[in-house]
């Protein structure tokens, strides 16, 4: 029996099977450091501990994006490790703060499978959770890759596909405990603008651009412990090229929309997303935002935002992501809808 894991193909992959990932992972002081220098993140909430305490939290948590990046490695050895392409996520919810010493580790239950017409990959549908060192759910969300088949000649499975939400319901969104925006500090979280601010429809270029390092993305990849072969190894892909990571990718835009949405602090739903198009080393990322909704929460002062994060590379058309066919333009890299929080 061969001792090297190769990986699971679509046709390993069975309706109902729970996968416990390796390796638990204690996040450290040093995860937010690095994470910083590879993004332009600047969230007061998740830079500073002083300000974090003011809004009710024992201190500032680790950055969303890095709790989802790590439960999301976990993943890929067991899930993503012969992928083609990662499709898409749904009914992701962030349910309690993660805080620096915290130990995650993920468990993925195959919720759907679809052999695709070719026969030779399929599309595998995974429900992920990520708990800490005491057991508790931190994070959760739905996601589908496509995945090659090992053996052409293994018979389709019969095709199951989940029904999954289009929009997390306002009422299913958590909020952590204690948090409260009512003494919240306008000076130092680096923008004015508060959700009475904000109209349903309003766009927002966030103006800066950021051009994608090879040794940024293998730095970070590496990071989250995703050892996804389209991310390292040149040959695995006909044109030669690495692709880069599309979490490098969400938490560039996510830094990126800061410039208009410093006050939007925690994400705390993922409704939908879609890494439209390849990204490579040498692109320009853009950004901009539509916001899609607005809710109030039980938390004192704190609202929810609803926002479509559009993540474009140079030469996209401005605010438009589709063309009349229905389908993404290909300078559109990244099309998020999450939910955030943010002071009334």
């Amino acid at each position: 029996m061969g001792k090297t894991n190769p990986g699971r193909f679509f046709e390993d992959y069975k309706l109902g099977d729970v996968i416990r990932h390796a390796v638990p992972r204690t996040v450290a002081e040093g995860e937010r450091a690095l994470y910083h220098a590879l993004y332009p993140a600047r969230h007061a909430l998740y830079s500073s501990d002083e300000f974090a305490a003011a809004c009710g939290l024992e201190g500032s948590p680790i950055d969303d994006l890095i709790a989802f990046h790590v439960v999301f490695g976990k993943t890929v050895p067991d899930v993503s490790l012969n992928a083609v392409a990662n499709l898409g996520y749904a009914e992701g919810r962030w349910l309690k703060p993660v805080y620096p010493g915290d130990t995650l580790r993920s468990e993925s239950e195959v919720i759907g499978v679809k052999q695709n017409s070719n026969g030779k990959s399929g599309v595998v549908y995974v429900r992920t959770r990520g708990l800490n060192q005491v057991g508790e759910t931190v994070l959760e969300y739905v996601r589908w890759v496509m995945v090659r088949k090992g053996d052409l000649d293994a018979p389709a499975p019969e095709t199951v596909l989940p029904d999954l939400a289009s929009v997390v319901a306002p009422a299913d969104l958590v909020i952590p405990e204690g948090l409260s925006f009512d003494d919240y500090d306008f000076d130092l979280a680096g923008e004015p603008h508060r959700w009475g601010d904000y109209e349903i429809g309003e766009k927002i270029d966030h103006v800066d651009g950021v051009t994608i390092e090879e040794a940024e993305h293998m730095i970070a990849t590496r990071l989250w412990q995703n050892t996804a072969k389209v991310h390292f190894d040149a040959t695995f892909r006909e044109d030669g090229q690495r692709l880069i990571y599309g979490g490098h990718v969400i938490s560039m835009a996510r830094a990126l929309s800061f410039n208009g949405l410093a006050n939007a602090q925690m994400i705390v739903a993922l409704n939908g997303g879609a890494h439209a198009n390849p990204c490579f080393s040498g692109d320009t990322v853009k950004a901009w935002s539509e916001v899609l909704d607005k809710a109030e929460t039980g938390a004192p002062g704190v609202g929810a935002i609803r926002l479509r994060l559009v993540a474009v590379k140079q030469g996209a058309p401005e605010f438009a992501y589709k063309g009349e066919d229905g389908k993404y333009l290909p300078e559109v890299l990244l099309d998020l809808d999450y939910w955030a929080l943010m002071p009334i």
